[in-house]
This record gives C-alpha cells, sequence and structure tokens, in this order.
C-alpha cells in the first residue's frame, strides 16, 4: 500500500464501494419486483447460475436473465438480506467477491427461509461496476 499514491487507493476506494453497492442494489430490486432493474446490474453477456441445486435454472445474457427472474420471481416473494461482502480488486476493471445473503420468503401460506452466499465475478464497463457473474451457493433452507 506504501508503494500507491493517493490517487490510486482513492481510485481503490471508490471501486470497492461501487463493487459493495452491487448486492446492496440486487436485493433492494427483488423487494421491489424490480426485474429490469435486477438484470441492469449485470454485463450484457453477465449470468447466474446455482451450481449445488440443479432444479433451478441459471441463464447468461440479459434476454435469458430477464425470462429467468420473471420465472423465478413470479410465484415467490422473496426478501434477502446480505451480509459481510468482500471485495478483491484484480484490476482497474475487474473484481471478484462473496457476500453471504439470508433468505425469507412466504408461498402457499408457509415461511420459507433460506442461508447461502454468492460468488461473483464483476466488470467495469463504461465507467459502471457490474456482476458479469454470479454463482449462488445455497447452504440452508427449511419450511415452517
Amino acid at each position: 500500500m506504501a508503494n500507491k499514491n493517493t490517487e490510486a487507493l482513492v481510485q481503490e476506494m471508490l471501486d470497492r464501494e461501487s463493487i459493495r453497492d452491487l448486492p446492496v442494489r440486487y436485493c433492494h430490486c427483488v423487494w421491489k419486483n424490480d426485474i429490469e432493474g435486477i438484470v441492469n446490474l449485470f454485463t450484457t453477456d453477465g449470468s447466474i447460475s446455482v451450481p449445488n441445486d440443479p432444479s433451478l435454472p441459471g441463464a447468461q445474457g440479459r434476454d435469458n436473465l430477464l425470462k429467468m427472474y420473471k420465472q423465478a420471481l413470479g410465484d415467490l416473494a422473496p426478501r434477502p438480506f446480505i451480509h459481510n461482502h468482500v471485495v478483491d480488486l484484480k484490476g482497474p476493471d475487474r473484481a471478484t467477491g462473496t457476500c453471504y445473503v439470508e433468505i425469507r420468503a412466504t408461498r402457499e401460506g408457509k415461511s420459507w427461509i433460506g442461508a447461502g452466499y454468492y460468488d461473483d465475478e464483476y466488470a467495469k464497463v463504461g465507467g459502471e461496476w457490474r456482476f458479469r457473474s454470479r454463482k449462488v451457493t445455497i447452504l440452508l433452507s427449511a419450511v415452517e
């Protein structure tokens, strides 16, 4: 860190803050059922996958993401809460990170709770940070 000038350090802080804002905005859009808002947080070729649950479809590209989120959020109103976001800057326009999530929902009169994490890749496109990919791992889910 001693070798970096003040301008470089400030840029890193701005990049980290912009990246940390992505999952917060993602959750906000999910709460508001703003599917276009969710999809606009991804790069044009962005993707999401759930490797440990083959019953949940993944998608790549904004058109496919739009279809997937419309279907996935259509009959479930999840309420995600993001925690503990770790960000690793890999260069001026790419980064990786992990953030942890608790999800609460009600479906068919029953309460559902889940927990897991997102492993993310980020890309800076047109001066703005976006999700390049999200890999969701669900570790716990229960219905009451």
